[in-house]
C-alpha cells in the first residue's frame, strides 16, 4: 500500500488547485479521478472559453445556509492571485461584462496551466480511478481499481450533481454521510426554468432585456423564451434563489414607465393601436401574445386610466410560478451540499473527522453566474492546499 501525505479525490478545479498548492509546499500528493482526463467541467465552462473568475468577487455573490462561511477563503484568494498564474504562462484573457474574465482562446489553456503547476509540485495524478472503499484507521485507507493507498489527509473535491454526462455524481455526499456529516438538500442551480403554460411554445426564441426578481433578489439581464419555459442569464441567476412553488416577477420594460408613456401616446398618437406602439419597444410576437392573454388591443385613446394601470402591471410586474427546472443535466452547478457548519472556514477540515476536508462544489456554497463558481473552486482548493 503506497502512502501519501495528502490524497485528493476529484480532478476538477478545486481538486487541481488543492493538489498544486499542497504539492508546491512540499507535501506528497496524490490526486484520483474517475474520468479519463481531469478538468472536464473547466473544459466546457464559459462556452469553452472558461469564465475563470470575476473581478468583483464578494460573499454576496454566493448562497449558502451558512452565508459567512465563504468570507475567509474569498479574502485569502483574490482574483489577482489567479491572474498572476495566467500572466506567468502568457495566457491572454478579456473582460466581457461586469468583471467576467474569459480566456481569449480555449479553456484547455487553464487545464494545461493547472497540470503544469501540479508537475512543479510533483503531485501525482491518476485517472480512470474507481474508488471502491474508504476507511479511517490511523490513516485514511482508500481501496481502488488501481490499487490501495493510504494518507494522513483526505480531500473530497468531487463536485456536485450537475452535468452528469461529464462524470458528475453524488459520491462526495456519500463520503460525507459515511463520516457522519450533514448534507443540505441539493437542487439544480444556474438552470433554465420550466412552465406548464403552453403559450411559451409560441414565443420560443424570443430574447428580452428584463429585470427578474424573487426572494428579494433581482437581476437586470436578458431572458430567453424556450419551448419548455424560460432561460437566459437573468433566469439562470434567479434560479439560485427560487424554490419550488414560489413565483418570480419579471419587468419586461425596465427602462420606461408604461403608465406615463401610454398617457403621452394618448396625446401624441391617439389613434395608434397599443400593439403597434408597444411593438416598437418589445418583440411584436411577444406583444401580440401578451395582449391576447392579459388585456385587449385597441387604439390607445380608448383606454381609461384604470385600464392603463392594469396594462402597465402586466408588462412591468408579470408574475408567474415555474413548475420546476430543466434539472441537473442542464444545470451549471448544484445548490446545497455538505453543510459548511460541519467544517472549519479556515482549513475546510471536518470538525468530526480529523484530516478529512471538503472543497469546491460539493459544499453548500453556490455562486452566481459570471465566474463566481470557478473562483470558489480555486479559493477553497487553494486555502485547503495551504493548510492541509
Amino acid at each position: 500500500m503506497k502512502h501519501y501525505q495528502v490524497i485528493i479525490i476529484g480532478g476538477g478545479a478545486a481538486g487541481l488547485m488543492c493538489a498544486l498548492t499542497a504539492g508546491q509546499r512540499g507535501k506528497k500528493v496524490l490526486l484520483l479521478d474517475q474520468s479519463d482526463q481531469v478538468g472536464n467541467k473547466i473544459l466546457v465552462s464559459g462556452g469553452r472559453h472558461c469564465n475563470f473568475t470575476n473581478l468583483w468577487v464578494q460573499s454576496d455573490n454566493y448562497t449558502s445556509n451558512n452565508p459567512n462561511f465563504c468570507k475567509s477563503a474569498l479574502s485569502r484568494f483574490t482574483p489577482d492571485i489567479f491572474l498572476s498564474l495566467l500572466e506567468k504562462y502568457g495566457i491572454p484573457y478579456n473582460e466581457k461584462k461586469a468583471g467576467q474574465l474569459f480566456c481569449n482562446k480555449e479553456a484547455k489553456e487553464i487545464v494545461n496551466l493547472l497540470l503544469k503547476e501540479c508537475e512543479i509540485g510533483k503531485a501525482e495524478i491518476k485517472t480512470n480511478c474507481e474508488i471502491k472503499n474508504i476507511q479511517k484507521e490511523e490513516y485514511f485507507l482508500i481501496n481502488t481499481n488501481l490499487g490501495d493507498y493510504s494518507a494522513e489527509s483526505l480531500v473530497i473535491a468531487t463536485g456536485g450533481l450537475s452535468m452528469p454526462e461529464i462524470g458528475a455524481s453524488g459520491f462526495g455526499y456519500d463520503i460525507a454521510k459515511q463520516f457522519g456529516l450533514n448534507i443540505i438538500p441539493t437542487s439544480p442551480a444556474l438552470v433554465p426554468l420550466v412552465f406548464d403554460n403552453k403559450h411559451f411554445r409560441d414565443l420560443a426564441g424570443i430574447s428580452v432585456e428584463t429585470l427578474v426578481s424573487c426572494n428579494k433578489k433581482s437581476f437586470r439581464e436578458s431572458i430567453l423564451f424556450t419551448h419548455k419555459g424560460l432561460s437566459g442569464p437573468a433566469i439562470l441567476q434567479i434560479s439560485n434563489y427560487w424554490n419550488k412553488g414560489e413565483e418570480i416577477v419579471i419587468n419586461l420594460l425596465p427602462d420606461i414607465d408604461l403608465v406615463k408613456t401610454m398617457n403621452k401616446w394618448q396625446k401624441e398618437k391617439p389613434k395608434a393601436e397599443l400593439k403597434t406602439l408597444i411593438g416598437e419597444l418589445l418583440p411584436k410576437r411577444l406583444v401580440q401574445k401578451w395582449l391576447e392573454l392579459y388585456c385587449p388591443n385597441k387604439p390607445v385613446n380608448q383606454y381609461n386610466q384604470k385600464e392603463i394601470n392594469k396594462t402597465a402591471q402586466v408588462f412591468h410586474k408579470w408574475r408567474t410560478i415555474p413548475s420546476g427546472t430543466e434539472g441537473y443535466k442542464i444545470a451549471e452547478v448544484t445548490k446545497g451540499g455538505v453543510d459548511t457548519k460541519e467544517l472549519s472556514s479556515k482549513t475546510f477540515e471536518s470538525h468530526k473527522v480529523k484530516g478529512l476536508y471538503f472543497v469546491g462544489e460539493v459544499l453548500d456554497v453556490t455562486g452566481q453566474l459570471g465566474g463566481f463558481n470557478l473562483h470558489w473552486a480555486w479559493a477553497s482548493g487553494y486555502c485547503t492546499g495551504q493548510l492541509v
